[in-house]
Order: C-alpha cells, then structure tokens, then sequence
C-alpha cells in the first residue's frame, strides 16, 4: 500500500467480531485466562496499543514498533541499550529534553556522551571510541533545522558497531523513512504530528532489528511507560489523516519562509526547503517535502517574547506539530534547560523563535506575523 493508504488502514482493520469500522477501546487494566494467554495485563499488552504499534510500523516501513506515555518514555526505553562504561555520540542541536537526560541522569549511571555537529562527517569519525555503542541524530535537528546525512551517518555507527538512532518527529513518516536509509532505531514524539491534534501524549520506536525489538519490549513493561488504551485510540485517529495534514503543514512552512526570508526585522531563516539553506541538498535526497518546522532570528533581540504576545492567530507556547500555529522563544522555553554558554555555541541565540506551522490559512499567518514582528 502507498503511504495515503496505509496511514487510514494499516492496524486499523474492522473489527472482526462486530465489523466495527474504527478499532474499539478496550480500557481494560486485567485479561481472563480462561479461554485465551494472549494478554495477561495491561501494562505488558493491550489489543488497542497493538493496533496503533502495527500502525506505526507501516508507516515507517519498519518490522516492529513499541508505543509508549510520551516521546520522553520513548526515548528513555531506548536509552537501556546503554550501560554502565558506554558511550554516546549526540547530535550538538537537539531537544532541550534529550540533552537533559544524557547529561543529568545518563552521566549519574556511568554513561559518556559527546555532542557535535554531525552534518561534518570528519568530526563524527574522530569521536568515536572503543566504548562508543550509540550514535543520536535528529533530523531536522530541534531547533536550527540542520539536516545530517542519515545513510553516511548509519554506515559510519555500523562500521564502529554502534547503533544508529534516528528522532524523526520533525520530519514524519509522512516525509522520511530513516529505516531505508539504514538507522537502526527510529524515535518519535507521537504527541506532534503524528497524533496531530495537540490533544494527546505519546511516544513511539520503530526497528527492523529483532535483537533491539525483544531488549526493548522487554525494557517497556518492565519500565511501564506505556500509553493509556484511549491515547493510542487518539493516534490511531489522528494518523488517518496524516498525509493530508503533512501536505498542507509543508505548503504553509515553505510560504511563511520565504515571507520571513524577506522581511526586514529577520536576519536569518531555518528551513531546508530554501534553496539557500546549507541542509536544502542532502534534505532533497532524503525527504519527500521538507516539513512544517522553521526557526528564525530577529535582528533585534529585545522583547522577542513580548513581541511574539502580540500574534492573535500563531500561538505562544511549546510543542509542535499541531493542526494550529505555535510559535516560541527556545531559549526561555523548550531549550532553557541547556546552559545559556552552551546554548550561545550551538547557536540558540536570544533573538532564535522556533516556528510550528500549522494549516491555517497561510495568508492570515503572513498578516499576524506582520502585526507582531512589524
């Protein structure tokens, strides 16, 4: 099945008992045994979670898939593949979230990690160790868009036997397929665009590799960061119409770059669908579209926040990936956990507002945008 097909019908079949053409809920914590061993308790299974984890696996083209409480509890899980003595490679622009856990928690169990620009494959290739088992790549990256080589990227972590994990959740399996591409692991924040509605939190791995599949749905019952059964039910809705939001998501972020390209108040604009942008070519090997996320920088710094309170439509808050308009300040909000010395390297500066385009109609965002940026 192609893409459009699959995001309505892949794990979300009729019912076979009573034909009912959108999967149940089943909001269960227990199972009887008396007929079936199957399921046994919620926290290790439940008929509607697997429904939405043969979803995503079809999305991504992927084998096996594990959904979880939130993009975190994802990210979290897979991190058991690390132990004490290990060591990471971490893309340097990454969620405020991810740095967080490998510098504040991961580090307290004895594991390493080395964070670096790996769009400079040189770079990449120096920092790997006799100890280094993983390699974190985000692309597009949270929040400067940078976009990495991800088939370079996966040769290089299977040429030093290390794992290669991709978070999608900019990108989408609407857009990019990082399994195809050679990544071992692909995570994603299923609260953005994939659950879609900004009504819901979850989290998702998808693998081809077996070996990782059984470690891992191992570690998602024995850590239980697993989704309620009406979260998943959620996702599932919300993937039937992923590939037509993703078109419109796309169409309204390459209009709002070149308006921002263009205004005088802007300095410089994220975004790999201009031709201009360093990421724009490996990005049109490697993505069907080019998203619905962009990062911009005011050339005056001052009062961004108290200027973005102005917008009517775009909202000021975190997250992403929504069918509304969100607009904010990553280095008061989603990235303030991450040194301001830090953040000034990677580029996070205070004038950078990172820009959720969502599908409103892309000529009342011009016109907010206009009012509140002047």
């Amino acid at each position: 099945m192609r893409f459009a097909t699959t995001t309505i019908h892949a794990g979300q079949e009729p019912d076979p008992q009573t034909g009912a053409v959108t999967p149940p809920i089943y909001m269960t914590s227990t199972y009887s045994q008396k007929a079936q061993a199957e399921y046994v308790y919620g926290r290790g299974a439940n008929p509607t979670r697997d429904a939405l984890q043969k979803s995503l696996a079809a999305l991504e083209a992927g084998k096996r898939a594990l959904s979880f409480s939130s993009g975190m509890g994802a990210i979290t899980t897979a991190l058991t593949l690390l132990k004490k003595g290990d060591h990471a490679i971490v893309t340097d622009d990454c969620y405020g979230g991810v740095y967080r856990i490998f510098t504040r928690i991961m580090s307290g169990y004895g594991i390493e990690s080395t964070f670096l620009d790996l769009r400079d494959l040189v770079d990449v290739e120096d920092a790997f160790r006799p100890e280094t088992k993983m390699v974190w790549m985000e692309s597009p990256t949270n929040p400067l868009m940078k976009v990495v080589d991800l088939k370079e990227l996966a040769v290089i972590s299977k040429a030093h036997d290390s794992i290669s994990v991709c978070d999608n959740t900019f990108g989408s399996p609407a857009l990019q397929n990082p399994l195809g591409l050679g990544v071992d692991l692909v995570v994603h924040s299923t609260t953005k665009y994939i659950g879609g509605h900004a009504d819901l939190l979850g989290g998702a791995i998808v693998t081809d590799r077996e070996d990782l599949y059984e470690k891992l749905r191992f570690a998602q019952n024995a850590l239980g960061a697993v989704p309620s059964p009406f979260d998943c039910w959620l996702t599932l809705r919300g993937i039937k119409t992923l590939a037509v939001r993703m078109e419109r998501h796309c169409d309204n972020a390459e209009a709002m770059a070149r308006f921002l390209a263009g205004h005088k108040g802007v300095s410089n604009v994220h975004y790999p669908g201009l031709p201009e942008d360093p990421g724009h070519r490996v990005a049109k090997k490697q993505m069907r579209r080019f998203g619905g996320m962009l990062s911009f920088e005011m050339r005056d710094a001052a009062k961004v926040v108290e200027r973005l309170r102005r917008l009517e439509v775009i909202v000021l808050a975190e997250s992403l990936g929504g069918v509304e308009s969100l607009i904010e300040h990553p280095a008061s909000m989603t990235h303030s956990s991450v040194p301001k010395e830090q953040r000034e390297k990677q580029g996070i500066t205070e004038g950078l507002v990172r820009f959720s385009v969502g599908l409103e109609d892309a000529a009342d965002l011009q016109e907010d945008l206009q009012r509140a940026l002047g």
